[in-house]
C-alpha cells in the first residue's frame, strides 16, 4: 500500500480525502501520524497555490515522502474576496468559527451574497516537479448558520442546486460538489497513473 501524507492537522479534511481516494489503495495520513510534534509550516504566500505549495514541499523535503497539501478558504465577493487566504485565521486565529460565521452573516446584511469556496492542491514527490490544481465551488453567504456537518464555513454556505448549506449536505453530495472534491477528482486520475 502506498502512504500519502497531507499536509495538515484538519481531520475534517483528512475524512474527505480518504472518502475521495479510498478505492486507490493509498494510506492516507495527517501530520499529527507523522510528526510527534507537528511543525509550524509559516503559509506567507499570495495565493492558495502559493500557500499549498510551501506546506507540500516542507514536508517533502523533510520526510522525503509523497505529500499532499491543500490550502483553501472562502472569497466572499462583497468584502473584495475576503478572508480568501486568511480564512483559517480571520477574525483572529483562535476566534471560533460559530463566531466567526454570524458575524458575516451580520456583516453581510443588505450586500451581495455571492462567494466561492477556493481549493487548492500541491502535490510533492521526490524527485518530479510539483503538481498544482486549483478548483471552486459557487454558491452564496447564507442568512443563517445551519447543519452540523463539515466544519469552518460550511454551515454559512449556501449552495443553491441542493437548496441547503454545506453543512447540511451528505458526504456523498459534498463529493459530487465541492471545491474539494473536483480538485481531489483531477489529483485521483493523476494518482492512479502513477
Amino acid at each position: 500500500m502506498k502512504e500519502l501524507i497531507v499536509a495538515t492537522t484538519n481531520q475534517g479534511k483528512v475524512k474527505e480525502i480518504q472518502a475521495m481516494l479510498k478505492d486507490l489503495n493509498i494510506e492516507v495520513k495527517s501530520l499529527k501520524d507523522v510528526y510527534d510534534d507537528v511543525p509550524d509550516i509559516v503559509e506567507d504566500g499570495k495565493t492558495f497555490k502559493e500557500n499549498a505549495l510551501i506546506k507540500a514541499k516542507y514536508v517533502a523535503d523533510d520526510l522525503h515522502k509523497i505529500v499532499l497539501a491543500d490550502d483553501s478558504g472562502i472569497e466572499i465577493d462583497a468584502f473584495g474576496k475576503l478572508p480568501g487566504i486568511y480564512s483559517a485565521r480571520f477574525l483572529g486565529k483562535d476566534t471560533p468559527y460559530p463566531i466567526i460565521n454570524q458575524a458575516i452573516i451580520d456583516a453581510i446584511e443588505g450586500k451581495e451574497r455571492t462567494c466561492r469556496f477556493v481549493c487548492a492542491l500541491a502535490l510533492c514527490i521526490p524527485d518530479q516537479e510539483p503538481i498544482l490544481i486549483q478548483e471552486t465551488f459557487e454558491g452564496e453567504i447564507h442568512d443563517h448558520i445551519a447543519g452540523v456537518n463539515g466544519f469552518g464555513y460550511d454551515p454559512i454556505f449556501y449552495f443553491p442546486p441542493c437548496q441547503k448549506t454545506s453543512a447540511e449536505m451528505t458526504l456523498e453530495e459534498k463529493n459530487k460538489y465541492s471545491h474539494r472534491a473536483k480538485a481531489l477528482k483531477k489529483l485521483y486520475t493523476i494518482l492512479k497513473e502513477l
